[in-house]
């Protein structure tokens, strides 16, 4: 269970990236609203990860949590802000993952 919650936390960390990403783009009231949401995404992205780490070792949850947050935050880039996908980009992406699947392979 605190592993699925960890991946939420996660998510979460993309969301509150995308908020920001939007907020950037938006102008008046429309900012204040995805600030907001970045607000709300944000509190409920540390408070899991307080939790999780009451039963996960710090280390570990952290750089999962970190490793989902930038991998979410570069797909989210690329296909809503339309940034850059080179190869390099992908590829430390990639290499991202494996390291997230690892530390989670060698955690107890």
């Amino acid at each position: 269970m605190n592993w699925i919650l960890l991946i939420i936390a996660g998510l979460f960390e993309v969301a509150f990236a995308f908020c920001l990403g939007k907020a950037k783009e938006a102008n008046g009231m429309e900012a204040t609203y995805w600030y907001i949401g970045f607000l709300i995404a944000l509190t409920v992205s540390m408070v899991l990860l307080v939790r999780v780490t009451q039963h996960l070792p710090i280390g570990t949850s952290y750089a999962v949590w970190t490793g989902i947050g930038a991998v979410g935050s570069v797909i989210v880039g690329i296909l809503v802000f339309k940034e850059p996908a080179t190869f390099w980009r992908l590829f430390f992406m990639t290499t991202l993952i494996a390291s997230i699947v690892g530390l989670k392979v060698v955690s107890h």
